[in-house]
């Protein structure tokens, strides 16, 4: 797999071998976003940046790990979670699937569809504090 160097140190590529390290064990401490995508996927590359602007907006409080379905064994673990189209983003949280979507979004509905899940399981920046408070990052 092509280890592609995102500048932003919260997102992150992940394959099979790594899913249990730095998915479901890292997911303990703060939640993770998974994409579950494919490069010859329209929607998969229109909603990319909107994920990414997410988590570059929340500073931390989640991370985002892309997984891409076509390479090595990576389609297992998409069958593992029962992912039947692309994109599917799946949030963990203490090592479970918390919630997902499938589908492009926009920026907007990514962080309306996140936020409830980051303040109802205390979410905390990268210094430990609550970071979203009345709904606002």
């Amino acid at each position: 797999m092509s280890h592609l160097t995102h500048p932003n140190p919260y997102i992150f590529d992940v394959d099979t071998d790594r899913f249990q390290t730095e998915i479901l064990d890292a997911s303990r401490s703060h939640p993770i976003l998974v994409d579950f995508w494919a490069d010859w996927c329209a929607p998969c590359r229109a909603l990319s940046p909107h994920l990414e602007r997410v988590v570059e907006e929340l500073g931390g409080q989640v991370r985002l790990a892309k997984l891409e379905v076509d390479e090595g064994e990576n389609m297992r673990q998409a069958g593992h979670y029962k992912v039947r189209g692309f994109p599917t983003v799946i949030l963990f949280r203490e090592g479970q699937e918390l919630a997902r979507f499938s589908g492009a979004r926009s920026r907007y509905q990514i962080r309306e569809w996140l936020l409830p899940y980051l303040i109802s399981n205390g979410a905390k920046g990268i210094d430990g504090d609550a970071k979203i408070h009345n709904g606002q990052a």
